[in-house]
């Protein structure tokens, strides 16, 4: 079972031919950066023409049982996601709203100070707001999982702490072996996985040592050390592939409408647009690739197929329901 903890591609037949031949069963596929919530109700209906056009490659998942139905059929199921709490707007009664629309992930920022939290590119952390108190028990109710893949530190832990259902960080590495500000210290991924949250591994190359030049092996040496240390239970991929994008739209994911100035994010004046990806992770037809860097650290063929999908499928089921009283 191979599933995606998040992806934003430019989706097209061949992304989709493509998922089907490196055997990807699931994808959480982000559908709103910035959109307020009409604008991502028309990026819904943008996804079921495409479930309409292409019933043979593509599926709408909304629960974990989809993924079974998905295999059972050679197809992939996908499930939708926000990286920013901007769909829901100022009004709490959105959140039920969304998730019967099908959203089952959303950051409660996207690396600004939001209305629920603080996001990772701010120079003071205040933590999660009054508001986001009261979303994130929202959430929990109705089954939208908090994922704080692009928030601060001491929002992502109170987030950890006060949310009764487990978190995600769904694309992001560790601190310790790549110091960017997207990823996450040692505290807070001991914070949601302690609490049974998940952590995602990215493949985006502002996220990975040497960036673009990173090799499989550093990357899947990280993923097992990091097992050691936090249980790989708690551990899936989530490679952030960001695939047949034009520049134009890295600039609407760093910029949306909150400032007339450029903002490169992790990128630079000299490198503004996406990375090259690395070598061996092009696009979908390489996740057999990290599978097989995994085993050469050693990993059992269980804690291997854990990481690939098991783990996000538990977590699944587990997660997109109403909150059993």
């Amino acid at each position: 079972m191979r599933i995606d903890g998040l992806q934003y591609a430019n989706w097209s037949e061949k992304i989709f031919r493509q998922l089907r031949e490196g055997g990807v069963d699931a994808v959480h596929v982000t559908i709103a950066y910035h959109e307020n919530f009409r604008e991502t109700v028309l990026n819904f209906e943008k996804w079921n023409r495409w479930f309409e056009q292409y019933p043979d490659l593509i599926m709408k998942g909304l629960w974990a049982s989809d993924i079974d139905t998905a295999r059972e059929t050679g197809r992939t199921a996908i499930f939708f996601g926000f990286q920013n709490p901007s769909p829901i707007e100022d009004d709490i009664g959105l959140v039920e709203i969304v998730h019967t629309l099908g959203a089952r992930f959303m950051q409660l920022t996207y690396n600004n100070q939001s209305l629920l939290a603080t996001g990772c590119y701010e120079a003071e952390d205040t933590g999660i707001t009054r508001m986001g108190r009261q979303v994130i028990k929202e959430m929990n109710r109705v089954g939208l999982v908090v994922d704080m893949s692009h928030s601060a530190d001491r929002s992502t832990i109170e987030a950890a702490e006060l949310s009764e259902r487990p978190i995600a960080i769904t694309h992001a590495n560790p601190h310790e072996w790549a110091p960017a500000l997207r990823n996450k210290r040692d505290d807070v991924i001991q914070a949601v996985t302690e609490n049974g949250g998940m952590l995602g591994f990215s493949a985006y190359p502002h996220h990975l040592k040497a960036k673009s030049e990173c090799t499989l092996e550093s990357f899947c040496e990280m993923i097992a050390r990091t097992a050691e240390k936090y249980g790989v239970q708690n551990l899936g991929i989530g490679t952030d592939l960001c695939q047949d994008h034009p520049d134009s739209v890295v600039e609407w994911m760093r910029v949306g409408r909150w400032t007339k100035q450029i903002d490169y994010g992790e990128g630079s004046a000299s490198n503004p647009g996406f990375p090259p990806m690395p070598e061996w992770f092009r696009d979908n037809r390489d996740f057999g690739q990290i599978e097989n860097g995994l085993r050469k650290t050693g990993m059992s063929d269980e804690e291997v197929a854990g990481i690939m999908g098991r783990n996000w499928y538990r977590f699944f089921a587990e997660n997109f329901g109403p909150m059993q009283p």
